[in-house]
């Protein structure tokens, strides 16, 4: 291959023959996914013999390949200049404590302002990630979720990371503060998640077609009508913790979406002035520390996003009323 037309062309061997077209177009193009490979040839920009085949087509012996790798465009998003708190940064990754409010991803109604704007403005050394000059989201918080999140420059890195994920070798712990006294000192949910059956933007452990989900969780501390808890994600469904605390009747404090009617009458303990403490404006959920290995290191690597002031605004007023 050459580096100045992005040109390609390979000869199948009897070892190859076989095997998927997708699968052998990944093994032999530098840092290429499966899925990468797969869009390359959806895409019309690699064929087999002149002819356009499916990423599934098993290569015969004498097969020859031709392509071409397209140009990495800019994306389509704006960079802008959005203050980011970054706990770490190197040449391939960069790890930030996200701020509560924040969307992660640009999408209809937020098109601006996101984490992906503040990073393209932020980072100058990004390659391609799917054809785009564009950050690697490797996981995802909620826009009211504050804490760690881990963003790849580069495809490999992004493939590493979520692979990493995907084996559930990524340490993720959440402080969450919620409704009520919880009276067991730890504990865990396995209570599968999935579509609500109604209300499709919202999950359900009452799914028709649920995933396992597992959340474990200990108490930090204990206030009258409030706990705190760390909480320990074993899978990484969507809302899992919200979804599975409000399951066990001890919703997240300011969680409007599955925290019911309660919510809205705030936690009734008083301040030191003998003021009902209001209801906060979002969910009291912070993702805490972050822990995974480095893809070109190897070496393992831990963060810890501190509490946001909101939240341990509210603690405090909790701990005075107790």
């Amino acid at each position: 291959m050459t580096d100045k037309n992005r040109v390609f062309q390979f000869d199948v061997d009897r070892l190859n023959a076989g095997r998927r077209f997708d699968l052998f177009l990944s093994s032999v193009l530098p840092d290429c996914s499966r899925s990468r490979a797969a869009v390359l040839i959806q895409d019309g920009h690699t064929t087999v013999g002149g002819r356009l085949k499916k990423p599934g087509y098993r290569l015969q012996s004498g097969d020859r390949i031709d392509g071409r790798l397209p140009d990495i465009v800019a994306t389509a998003y704006t960079p802008e200049p959005i203050p980011l708190d970054i706990l770490f940064e190197d040449s391939h990754l960069l790890v930030i404590n996200k701020r509560p409010g924040m969307v992660v991803h640009p999408a209809p109604g937020h098109g601006s302002g996101t984490l992906v704007n503040a990073l393209l403005y932020h980072c100058k050394d990004l390659s391609g990630i799917g054809g785009e000059l564009r950050p690697g989201i490797v996981h995802r918080l909620d826009k009211e979720t504050s804490g760690s999140m881990v963003v790849a420059k580069s495809e490999p890195v992004l493939n590493f990371l979520a692979s990493q994920f995907k084996k559930r070798t990524v340490e993720k712990t959440y402080l969450a503060l919620v409704r009520g006294h919880v009276k067991e000192d730890a504990g865990e949910i396995l209570l599968p998640i999935g579509r609500h059956q109604v209300h499709r933007k919202k999950m359900s452990v009452s799914s028709r077609r649920p995933r396992t989900a597992e959340t474990r969780w200990k108490v930090r501390e204990r206030y009258p009508n409030a706990t705190l808890l760390e909480v320990a994600l074993k899978t990484g469904r969507t809302h899992q913790i919200r979804v599975h605390c409000a399951a066990i009747d001890h919703p997240i404090l300011g969680d409007m979406v599955y925290g019911g009617r309660k919510q809205k009458t705030g936690p009734g303990v008083k301040d030191s002035a003998g003021n009902t403490l209001a209801m906060p404006e979002r969910q009291m959920l912070h993702a805490w520390r972050l822990s995974f290995v480095h893809p070109v290191t190897g070496e393992t690597m831990a963060f810890e996003s501190p509490v946001p002031e909101d939240m341990a605004e509210v603690m405090g007023r909790l701990k005075i009323g107790s």
